[in-house]
């Protein structure tokens, strides 16, 4: 009796208020959210797990009362569908064409294969229960798909971004992004009727496909990358964000329009930005916001898992997450091996592949537009998905010590990383000991040449738009980014440097990068400029090695002077000093 009365009271409360429904459970989503996971990270269990623990408890035990809907509200639908298409944009900003160049190997041959095999074995399995073929087909590719933003998340949170073992799994990434993409265009052949016979809505679907694929293209090296220009000119960080996020809504649009899905779109947005000179400066602007992406992904994930219709099957559940698991990295596996990756990489990214995927998602709900599922098959589906991508962390984590354990036993070969010729996405990424220069006027570039010189590693932070195009053209690490955003900080390796040159005189800017800089390393040098003696005291409280613009050029003065009145008696310092501690 309880649920009903507060639930109406509730009701009309929000009526009373206007409270929209979205913003009421978005409130009650993040608060529960942030109440799991801090009982999770005091059992260092993923974050993810508590993400998905939200939804299954909001969506099964009668939280969601407190809003005023069911878990069959179309809210609940769009705040899903918020989570894919933002959580799409951004993977598809850190897709790279250059890595897929440079990981052809691991992509083309070891991700060919994988998706063959789990595909292939996955559809036969599901023809054999009786599916008919679209589903069969459907089910075949959403089992090959892994989670790429976990699997990457991971690494990133485990320090091995650089691994062999998540070069690889990378690589195999990147050729199920691609795959997948075009079997969103082959959806409508495989679900029927149509008009037309099977090659001509077959025709159909590749060219609309082509036409959004390739207007995609023209609008963004003609279109987008000259209106970035303008508004990087601008120097202005909301017009910046703001033309981000139009984009990327403006393209998933266009992707709905053309009957393709707005999460594909999404991607196809972060695609055309990807190998841009901005990408650097989009990420550091949406990472503070992927997480909250992924956590609301996860908990839509867990809202539309419905217990009661899984009472009665949670062995099989267990049982055919099991298999998936096994299966999948088993595949991976021996793909790998047979491109003679060690075993210790090998095992890692068997780990890191062996879960369904965001894609499976998007994929399942995609063909369920056309032909739904059955009930229990879908939920299933969706806890077998939850289940898998909420093990895997735990899979990486416990990948080091197993591989240490078979070499020791010499099942495998010790492992030993190897340098190679890198491209500057992985340069950035394994720079070390490094000088970040931020700014690159006359005084960043004199100071990068000198550095050079002394064969001193640099990465150049600059937000001018034209001057990161001429570095990049000349080989120079550089990031179009700001030197105050902490993700532009951690794309640069703050962690891992020697020092940090801030040659602007911007002292507000100076004083506002240091306490971000020492948070993650708090035993570099930082260097910064001052023009007044006062912003000179505001940097040393901060602990940086000032250069006094007004005292430098005093002493040069001086010093020119007294030379040419032949008075080397004079000492500028002295004269200079006792000067500027009167003013």
């Amino acid at each position: 009796m309880l649920g009903p009365m507060f639930g109406n009271w509730w009701i009309h409360a929000e009526a009373a208020t206007n409270v929209s429904p979205l913003f009421a459970v978005l409130t009650l989503v993040l608060a529960l959210a942030v109440l799991v996971s801090l009982l999770l990270v005091k059992v260092r269990q993923s974050l993810l797990v508590g993400y998905l623990l939200c939804g299954m408890l909001l969506g099964n035990f009668g939280l969601l009362w407190l809003t005023g809907i069911s878990k069959h509200s179309p809210v609940i639908a769009n705040l899903s569908e918020i989570g894919v298409i933002l959580l799409m944009f951004t993977l598809g900003i850190e897709f790279s064409f250059s890595e897929l160049r440079h990981l052809w190997r691991s992509a083309l041959v070891g991700g060919g294969l994988q998706m063959a095999v789990t595909a292939g074995s996955g559809g036969l399995l599901a023809a054999a229960l009786g599916f008919p073929l679209a589903e069969s087909v459907v089910l075949g590719v959403a089992l090959a798909m892994s989670s790429t933003a976990v699997a990457m998340k991971t690494f990133q949170d485990l320090g091995r971004q650089n691994h062999p073992g998540a070069r690889a799994s990378l690589g195999i990434a990147l050729f199920q992004d691609i795959l997948v993409i075009v079997f969103f265009l082959l959806l409508p052949v495989l679900y029927g009727p149509g008009e037309g016979g099977m090659l001509a809505r077959l025709g159909v679907a590749l060219f609309k496909g082509m036409v959004f694929l390739t207007g995609a293209w023209l609008l963004g090296r003609y279109g987008i990358t000259p209106l970035l220009h303008l508004v990087a000119r601008t120097r202005s960080r909301e017009l910046f964000t703001l033309t981000v996020i139009g984009l990327c809504a403006g393209v998933a649009y266009a992707g709905s329009a053309l009957d393709l899905s707005l999460a594909l779109g999404a991607f196809t947005a972060g695609l055309v930005v990807s190998e841009s000179i901005y990408s650097h400066r989009i990420l550091s602007d949406i990472l503070p916001f992927k997480d909250l992406f992924l956590a609301i992904f996860f908990i839509a994930v867990g809202l539309s898992i419905d217990l009661s219709v899984l009472a009665g099957n949670g062995l099989w559940v267990l049982l055919a997450s099991l298999l998936i698991l096994t299966f999948k990295a088993g595949v991976v596996f021996g793909v790998l091996k047979c491109l003679r990756l060690p075993g210790r990489p090998t095992l890692l990214a068997a780990g890191s592949l062996a879960s369904m995927g965001e894609f499976s998602l998007v994929l399942l709900g995609r063909a369920g537009g056309y032909r739904a599922f059955d009930p229990v098959v879908e939920q299933m589906l969706l806890v077998c998905t939850a289940v898998t991508m909420a093990v895997v962390p735990s899979l990486m984590r416990a990948a080091f010590p197993a591989g240490r354990w078979l070499e020791r036993r010499r099942v495998f070969a010790a492992h030993q990383m190897t340098a190679g010729a890198l491209k500057p996405s992985q340069a950035i990424r394994e720079i070390r000991d490094h000088a970040i220069i931020c700014g690159y006027g006359p005084v960043g570039r004199a100071l990068n040449e000198a550095l050079k010189r002394c064969g001193v590693p640099t990465l150049v932070l600059e937000l001018n738009a034209d001057t990161v195009r001429s570095l990049k053209s000349a080989g120079q690490l550089v990031l179009f980014a700001d030197a105050t955003h902490p993700e532009a900080l951690d794309l640069a390796g703050m962690d891992r440097a020697r020092l940090v040159a801030f040659t602007f005189p911007a002292v507000d800017a100076t004083c506002a990068a240091v306490p971000l800089v020492r948070e993650r390393n708090a035993a570099i040098y930082i260097f910064g400029r001052a023009k007044y003696p006062r912003e000179v005291t505001r940097l040393r409280e901060l602990g940086v090695q000032v250069i006094h613009d007004e005292r430098e050029s005093a002493v040069a003065m001086v010093r020119a002077a007294m030379t040419s009145y032949e008075r080397p008696d004079i000492d500028p310092e002295e004269i200079v000093g006792g000067t500027m501690e009167d003013d």
